[in-house]
């Protein structure tokens, strides 16, 4: 097939794409356009919304979009691609999922040096994807982490309330008291932790797109992103979700499964690092605890919906909530040495988890749930899915 009529093709699917966008985009997409960028990979875990990004950006751009794992793409290199979009008028190329295409990084890297009046944009589902790629990428294409939808995102796209970001530590409360009278919070919130934090939700059906999620991260994301993996090791890493899904204390039996597995303890703590680069578990370490490779403290899911959607023991979901929001905003949040301080320790302060009767303990702030206003010392738990 002639290059031309590919690129017809590739154009057609991506009309064809652009026309099931939803009405309303995601806050956060809004807010960071990725209009002016050159060169951009945009990364995150499946199902927040990079395509629907992509797609909605390129429109506005007169980009060529593409997903590496078109069928079409087989024919011909990405270098190729570009060279005749370019000259059919294109302003940039969109590469979404770039790690299917083959020796991607070496192309988008001559591409982007070939057409310096060209943007390139790319996205994947892992942060991973630059550590295996050129090692001066990073340079040319700078990384915006699409973070999991916040519980502000989520009320914009379920029933239209827009609300202003606010930070539940440093704020008035009347930030409280406008949210609170925008919308029925509490009942939105309980909805929000079992399906609210990817925008699939729209789509209805969101427990099994979440089943279908896991399934893909661990069986086609993670044999990209190490080699050395064996239907065993994918099979240990199901394992792990179910288990996690189901014991009230969050963390693995790190002896027990090397094993049962028969597996050594340096790789299972590979794969656990694996699961949390693909957006699939959050490992929470002591702050003293400086080791890259671990189980860390704890370990959560990093969509704490998970919980509900294996039908799992729901009494991790507050500390999986609290630890993903932090994280989501680029904040290093550790365990606490002591439960009988608190669970967390956030910059430099210790943060206690519970319901509305939890108490203080030793801790700076405690972090309730089913608590409409914030109090001495004490925080709504739904207000920390305002900061973004």
């Amino acid at each position: 097939m002639q290059i031309s009529n590919i690129i017809d093709k590739i154009r057609s699917t991506q009309l064809r794409m652009g026309t099931f966008l939803p009405h309303d985009l995601r806050p956060f997409v809004k807010e960071n356009s990725i209009q002016s960028a050159r060169g951009r990979i945009v990364v995150g875990p499946r199902g927040v919304g990079k395509t629907t990004m992509l797609l909605s950006e390129s429109a506005k751009a007169n980009h060529l979009y593409v997903s590496a794992d078109n069928h079409l793409m087989v024919q011909l290199h990405l270098s190729d691609l570009a060279d005749a979009a370019f000259a059919e008028g294109f302003e940039g190329l969109t590469i979404d999922e770039v790690h299917h295409a083959p020796d991607w990084s070496m192309h988008v890297k001559s591409i982007y040096d070939s057409y310096p009046n060209r943007r390139i944009w790319l996205s994947d589902s892992s942060s991973l994807i630059l550590r295996s790629g050129a090692a001066d990428l990073s340079r040319r294409f700078p990384k915006l982490d699409l973070p999991f939808l916040s519980f502000r995102e989520y009320l914009f796209l379920k029933q239209g309330t827009q609300l202003p970001k606010f930070d539940p530590f440093n704020s008035s409360p009347s930030s409280f008291e406008n949210a609170l009278k925008a919308c029925n919070i509490m009942a939105l919130f309980k909805e929000y932790k079992k399906e609210g934090f990817r925008p699939i939700f729209q789509e209805g059906d969101y427990r099994q797109k979440i089943l279908g999620i896991i399934e893909k991260s661990i069986y086609v994301d993670v044999p990209y992103f190490s080699l050395q993996t064996s239907e065993n090791h994918l099979r240990l890493m199901n394992a792990i979700i179910g288990h996690l899904a189901s014991t009230p204390i969050p963390t693995v039996n790190i002896s027990s499964l090397s094993t049962d597995w028969s597996i050594g303890k340096e790789k299972l703590y590979e794969l656990l690092e694996l699961m949390e680069r693909i957006g699939l578990i959050n490992i929470i370490r002591f702050k003293s605890d400086h080791n890259v490779s671990g189980k860390g403290a704890k370990l959560f899911f990093a969509d704490p919906s998970m919980y509900e959607a294996l039908d799992g023991e729901t009494g991790n979901i507050r500390e999986a909530f609290v630890s993903t929001m932090f994280r989501q905003m680029g904040k290093a949040i550790f365990a606490s040495k002591s439960e009988i301080h608190g669970d967390f320790i956030l910059d430099k302060m210790t943060l206690e988890i519970g319901g509305k009767n939890k108490k203080l303990k030793g801790a700076d702030f405690v972090i309730r749930d089913d608590m409409e206003m914030p109090g001495t010392r004490t925080i709504p738990m739904w207000s920390l899915g305002m900061m973004y």
